[in-house]
């Protein structure tokens, strides 16, 4: 019997079988890359899910971006009730680099606001990769920047059990030396408290705590799982595996010999700096560096640690970090796992972008005194050092890109839908129509009412932020219930925002660039881009037809686009969603059915406690 067993009311269906029949086919034969080319609506993560009960293995699914990522987690998790299944992130709800202008003397100083329940989940799928085997990690594309050393977490796990000899001062200083902290008051990630002999630890993958009761022969006596808020017990395992609560540790010797090696790099660059008469660079290295040194041999860690992860680890200058791809298993040195890359079109140009942008802002750093050139190798992996990285992949789009389609092997397609829906119409209307005296903001607030009065759900997609707050503002101001989502929304907010659109709380929900690829709104019938024909990456072929299709799940769906001329991307577009029409038409005269809408349970994207504020 396999790791993985699916669970689906559904049969595969429309191109499903045939897909999934290729797919298998080249997971068998070993091939490294293969592709799903499916439209909006055609099953392809239950197809995938497919893919996963066969393989057998460990699965990390890459999304293009957070609110993405959250959906697959919940559809995996129904999928896969019995196995575990993750949530991985950049755990940031706000983030300023670090970064130096020189042009004006101006350094930026690194500041985040780091949401808690994200960073919960992102432990949660890390001990999960180091202790099972069932394991679906649905992530982002930060998931290739340095994640501490997997061995180093790993080692440094607590294992505790019923009848384990310990003493009462050993477990607190096995605690500390791993960074929990310490506290008497109310529980907090990553925290204990003593009392007498029995011990309470929240670890930071978890949303229990754990009771320890110590006997007086000086052995664990009791392991309980507690509900922090009612204080009841919810069961009593045998054993526990504690594991730190923070990514980045290390040992002492470790730190020791880090805190040597930083040194030698310290005195070889401030010579640098004097024997260039760059005295000002010299004096702010030297004062920051060495104040970090001494928070390291203190503590264990100082404020911007991962600058000196190189060092931590003992790597080699240049040398690829360790990421959440290294917790992954290995197979005679190489990759042990599935890699699906969903909505591959914009995932892979992620992941080759990441490391240019990253280095120009680090080598100025560097360069000005503000960080050691080792702070270089705190970065995301190159894309050929990704690729050694990833075992055999599934690249997932409506519209994959030429990188996809040229190293496939098997591209798999789905053009016909489970439950018949054929690709929506496409109506193309001036921005402004000069006869009529009439904006597209007129026309698409006419037709907005039409939407509302149906009780039906509306997408309208600006080229701008502020140009979606400011008509935000205009609807709300015209009696719409409306709402604007773009990245500067927090994380978890966005899958609060999509969760009340599905349930009518509010009737219009107005984009940029978050609404395309992938997003499962079932009850939209109108999607509406502006300005459509000012061509570029937010109107290129590509993201026309990814927008296009969230009006692809609902039997009424139409798609509206506002152009004084129909640009290339919007004819190339235009022409693959008529020729899949046909396709589909024609299909579901011969087999005689009827579309239908797809019904889909409106729930919680994601598994979290608190607040979305974190």
């Amino acid at each position: 019997m396999g790791i993985f067993k699916l669970t689906s009311e559904y049969k595969p269906s429309g191109d499903q079988p045939e897909a999934i029949k290729q797919l298998i086919a080249g997971l068998d034969r070993g091939d490294r890359y293969q592709t799903l080319l499916g439209v909006t609506g055609s099953g392809k993560t239950f197809t995938v899910a497919n893919l996963i009960q066969h393989y057998n293995k460990p699965v990390l699914v890459i999304a293009p971006n957070k609110a993405l990522a959250a959906q697959l987690y919940r559809e995996y998790k129904n999928f896969f009730p019995n196995h575990s299944v993750n949530y991985f992130v950049s755990y940031y709800d706000y983030y300023q680099p670090e970064a130096y202008m020189p042009g004006t003397d101006t350094y930026i100083e690194k500041e985040a606001m780091i949401n808690q329940e994200i960073d919960r989940l992102r432990h949660q799928a890390t001990s999960a990769l180091l202790t099972r085997k069932d394991v679906i990690v649905v992530a982002s594309i930060s998931c290739i920047y340095g994640l501490g050393v997997p061995l180093n977490y790993f080692a440094s796990a607590i294992h505790l059990s019923v009848g384990q000899s310990i003493t009462r001062s050993d477990l607190i200083g096995q605690l500390i030396k791993i960074q929990f902290t310490r506290t008497p008051g109310v529980l907090k990630r990553g925290e204990f408290r003593v009392r007498g002999d029995v011990f309470e630890i929240l670890p930071a993958s978890e949303t229990m705590s754990y009771s320890i009761e110590l006997g007086a022969d000086q052995t664990i006596k009791d392991i309980a799982i507690i509900d922090p808020m009612t204080r009841t017990m919810i069961d009593h395992p045998q054993d526990i595996a504690l594991f730190p609560p923070k990514h980045f540790i290390s040992s002492a010797p470790e730190i020791a010999r880090a805190v040597q090696d930083i040194r030698v790099e310290l005195e070889d660059r401030l010579e640098y700096f004097n024997k260039n008469k760059l005295y000002l660079e010299a004096e702010r290295l030297e004062r920051r560096v060495r104040y970090d040194m001494e928070m390291l041999k203190s503590l264990g860690f100082c404020h911007g640690v991962e600058n000196y992860s190189r060092h931590l680890s003992g790597k080699l200058a240049g040398e690829a970090p360790d990421t959440l791809l290294d917790y992954f298993p290995k197979k005679d040195g190489k990759p042990d796992y599935l890699l699906v890359m969903d909505e591959s079109h914009i995932g892979v140009p992620q992941a080759r972008g990441m490391y240019a942008g990253d280095r120009s802002r680090k080598d100025t750093l560097v360069k000005y005194g503000w960080r050691l050139p080792s702070a270089m190798d705190n970065r995301p992996l190159k894309f050929d050092e990704f690729e050694k990285r990833i075992g055999q992949t599934v690249f997932v789009s409506a519209t994959p890109g030429d990188w996809e389609l040229e190293h496939s092997k098997i591209v798999a397609e789905q053009v016909i839908r489970p439950t018949g829906l054929i690709d929506p119409p496409i109506e193309v209307r001036p921005v402004f129509d000069k006869e009529k005296n009439r904006s597209q903001i007129t026309d698409v607030i006419e037709e907005l009412y039409g939407v509302v009065n149906r009780g039906e759900r509306g997408l309208v997609i600006t080229l701008t932020k502020k140009q979606a707050e400011d008509l935000n503002d205009h609807l709300t101001n015209e009696g719409f219930k409306s709402r604007y989502i773009h990245s500067e929304v927090k994380t978890l907010e966005r899958t609060e925002i999509l969760m009340d659109f599905r349930r009518g709380e509010f009737d219009v929900l107005i984009g940029v660039n978050l609404l395309r690829e992938g997003l499962d709104l079932p009850e939209v019938t109108l999607v509406a881009i502006l300005d459509a024909d000012r061509e570029g990456f937010l109107r290129s072929e590509t993201s026309l037809i990814q927008t296009m299709g969230r009006a692809a799940r609902n039997v009424s769906g139409t798609v509206i686009l506002y152009a004084d001329k129909v640009t290339g991307s919007m004819q190339r577009a235009m022409d693959i969603v008529n020729k899949r029409r046909k396709l589909q038409e024609a299909y579901n005269k011969k087999h005689g059915i009827t579309p239908k809408t797809i019904i889909k349970t409106i729930e919680r994207m994601l598994d979290f406690s608190g607040s979305v504020d974190g």
